[in-house]
């Protein structure tokens, strides 16, 4: 092994960057060439040697380095005898012959590099100009990708001030980065754009795109200018976007009582992008169907996920980006955080959505993912930096919001927000980890959150609470819930909330052991003061209505398991209109887990979902057909003899429900009633009901004949497109999705 290769292989294979160089700052320069799809660059970095070293280790992937230089605070120069680039550890390790004293100096780096089309790092992709496609730029660097555009120390944890200049960039095009423009100078048919010195962040927050757009802007009750970027002649369609991100905007700084720690924010929509949106500080990139929202053919559906798109990435302006979790493994402070308060603004935003059934449903994704054996904690150990991106998922977005909402309802409102507010405080402009957020909560409620919080997070998996009523004694058992139906070993403190035959008769408490026990004989003696109060309420059937629910409105992660005698109950109380949707959803998400893990049989699950046949709940009848579905599936696989009949039985549950919805939106109605209507008529249509496939073709005929006809609205479109390609041949299935491709119906 030769010298260069000694000095490399002590750096090999470590999880993260040695700390005996800090950047502290970042100037960057990058020449653009569109029509070649290249770039080159140089960056200059302040560092801050801590302890003496010959070697700067940092990042860098995919890049040719020129050169290097370090120069000392005495404007001593020392040039790097080695330069070595490992691709597998994604480093680049400068060697010097002489050790670099501690203090302060600057990191030079000549590189270049190429546009890629993988749509990471600064990569390259096209818009439509006229007829022709043109090239434009933009960047993606979450979670580990800031390397491939410039070397840099592209951990979070390393927080630097950055100072970026574009150069070479077509007169045509706009420019956009984290800050605002500061100066723009032209050079024949290219101008260079120098943009204001930003406030510290991480690599992975830092953001280039340069495109051709138009634009919309509005400010917030601060006066930080707000824009929306938008392909050319599509300015209107953003405009919905840009009301949503001011009013989130004033809503994060009152709510966490700190202010948005920049100028300006930039929303831009990309033809090409990997994710969804990305959160880049003052620069948020979305992919075009994210972002643009058209007033006449956006659906219920759409406009609700675009709200809760924006208000995620404009919630990352706080988590993540003010606050940044020191490493990968904490990953969820970002993404669940940034989930749950989402649906906090949009709630507040839309009272009339009931936003947080919806965040059921998607809390749905964390409870299945996690019931598998394969599950992982929401807090795993990464030892390579890149393996983080296996753990955006619905562990860390769904379950991660999950487990917050069930802190919050265990603290209450005040007390939590009050201690997000002081978490924000105490480390804004730095980084934190799961424990510091712990502490900062128990500090603020008085109480050890880290002892019943901890396992939520370092423990894959989740408990199903096994309820039975003894007499007057109500008896708790927990086990881990596996959907396999094997047995688990989890163990967790569970905040366990009940309603006991009314909303206003509550109890609040840890389940601390593997089971547990609750007398209620005392409900009965204390309501109203009186001890006939049972008489009063119910002479009769007292013991067959009183109704018990655990997990109130559904706000703990993890499922309950009544006995036979209490789902009864339940069931009356579904029917008699007593529970609230979120909690009517909760027994039926629960008992289909359970009858798919074999812990209850299928009969129980029948006769639960035949209560639901008059419900008009968005929440619970979506639920109720996406089992119908997928039981339907399963059905058609196994026992195809069987499948008409138990189409007919799902068909007779929603019946009523389309009945009472229709076809044709009524006046004043709710967005809900719209999303019911969508989902009802396309769940009686794949499953062959013949007067709502009838309805459907002539509905669809009429709007073919006449696009400006009312008789097919947006949101029971695809009711009738399924119905469409259901009843064609094969060939004629082609030319129907070409048309619909061509038309844009």
């Amino acid at each position: 092994m030769d010298s260069r290769e000694q000095k490399l292989e002590q750096f090999k294979g470590q999880t993260r960057l040695p700390k005996f160089a800090v950047p502290k700052r970042y100037d960057l320069t990058l020449n653009l060439d569109l029509e070649d799809c290249k770039f080159s660059g140089t960056v200059s970095t302040d560092i801050s040697i801590v302890e003496p070293t010959k070697f700067l280790v940092l990042n860098a992937l995919e890049l040719v380095i020129l050169d290097a230089s370090f120069t000392c605070s005495d404007k001593h120069k020392h040039i790097p005898s080695d330069i070595v680039v490992d691709k597998g550890d994604e480093i680049l390790v400068l060697g010097f012959d002489e050790y670099l004293s501690t203090g302060n100096g600057i990191l030079e780096i000549n590189f270049s590099g190429t546009l890629n089309e993988q749509l990471q790092g600064l990569y390259r992709c096209t818009y439509v100009d006229g007829e022709e496609k043109k090239n434009m730029v933009a960047t993606q660097f979450e979670a580990v990708d800031a390397r491939l555009c410039f070397p840099c120390w592209d951990e979070p944890a390393f927080k630097a001030i950055f100072k970026i200049t574009l150069t070479n960039v077509p007169l045509e095009l706009t420019a956009l980065s984290n800050m605002p423009v500061s100066l723009e100078k032209h050079n024949g048919h290219f101008k260079t754009i120098y943009f204001d010195e930003s406030i510290v962040m991480s690599t992975y927050l830092v953001a280039v795109v340069v495109g051709l757009f138009d634009y919309i802007e509005d400010t917030t009750d601060d006066g930080i200018k707000v824009r929306v970027y938008t392909p050319v002649d599509q300015s209107e369609k953003g405009k919905f976007a840009l009301k949503i991100a001011v009013k989130a905007l004033d809503f994060f700084k009152k709510y966490f009582s700190m202010p948005y720690g920049l100028p300006k924010l930039d929303m831009v929509a990309v033809p090409e992008f990997s994710g969804g949106a990305m959160e880049n500080y003052g620069l948020i990139i979305y992919r075009e169907n994210e972002l643009l929202h058209d007033d006449l053919h956006s659906s219920v559906a759409n406009t609700q996920r675009l709200t809760i798109v924006v208000a995620h990435e404009v919630a990352h302006q706080w988590f993540g980006n003010l606050v940044t979790m020191e490493w990968w493994t904490h990953l969820w402070l970002n993404e669940g955080f940034a989930t749950w308060v989402s649906y906090l603004v949009t709630d507040i935003l839309f009272p009339e959505w009931k936003i947080w059934d919806r965040f059921l449903q998607e809390m749905t994704d964390g409870l299945k993912m996690d019931a598998l054996e394969q599950s992982h904690p929401i807090e795993v150990e990464i030892h390579h930096a890149r393996s983080v991106l296996e753990y955006f998922d619905a562990i860390s977005y769904e379950k991660g919001s999950a487990v917050i909402r069930m802190l919050q309802d265990y603290l209450g409102n005040d007390i939590f927000q009050k201690s997000l507010s002081s978490y924000m405080k105490r480390y804004a402009w730095g980084n934190a980890k799961t424990e510091d957020l712990w502490n900062v909560l128990s500090e603020v409620s008085g109480v050890e959150i880290s002892k019943i919080m901890s396992i939520w997070t370092k423990q894959k998996g989740y408990p199903v609470i096994s309820l039975s009523l003894k007499d007057c004694t109500l008896e708790f058992e927990q086990t881990h819930f596996l959907s396999s139906g094997l047995h688990g070993d989890g163990q967790w403190i569970i905040p366990i909330t009940l309603s006991l035959g009314s909303y206003n008769r509550r109890k609040n408490f840890l389940l601390e052991s593997v089971t547990g026990e609750m007398d209620i004989s005392a409900i009965y003696h204390t309501l109203g003061g009186s001890s006939s109060m049972l008489e009063k309420e119910s002479p009769e059937n007292f013991e067959e209505e009183f109704w018990i629910k655990a997990n109130v409105h559904q706000a703990g992660f993890y499922r309950v398991k009544y006995d036979d005698d209490l789902l009864t109950r339940l069931g009356k109380a579904i029917e008699s209109n007593c529970l609230s949707a979120a909690d009517e959803f909760g027994i039926l998400d629960d008992t289909y887990a359970l009858c798919e893990a074999c812990k209850i049989p299928l009969s129980s699950l029948l006769t639960l979902m035949k209560v639901y046949k008059k419900d008009l709940e968005y929440i619970t009848l979506s639920r109720l057909i996406d089992i119908c579905q997928n039981a339907a599936k399963i059905l058609n696989d196994a026992i195809p003899d069987l499948l008409a009949t138990v189409k007919q039985f799902f068909i007779n549950l929603l019946l009523f429900s389309a009945e009472k919805l229709g076809w044709d939106a009524v006046p004043g109605e709710s967005q809900l009633s719209a999303l019911t209507r969508e989902e009802v008529l396309m769940a009686l249509v794949s499953f062959g009901h013949q007067q709502t496939c009838e309805e459907a073709l002539k509905r669809f005929q009429a709007y073919m004949d006449d696009r400006e006809t009312s008789l097919l609205p947006v949101d029971a479109r695809r009711a009738a497109y399924i119905a469409v390609m259901r009843n064609t041949s094969n060939d004629n299935k082609n030319g129907f999705q070409h048309l619909l491709r061509r038309t844009g119906i």
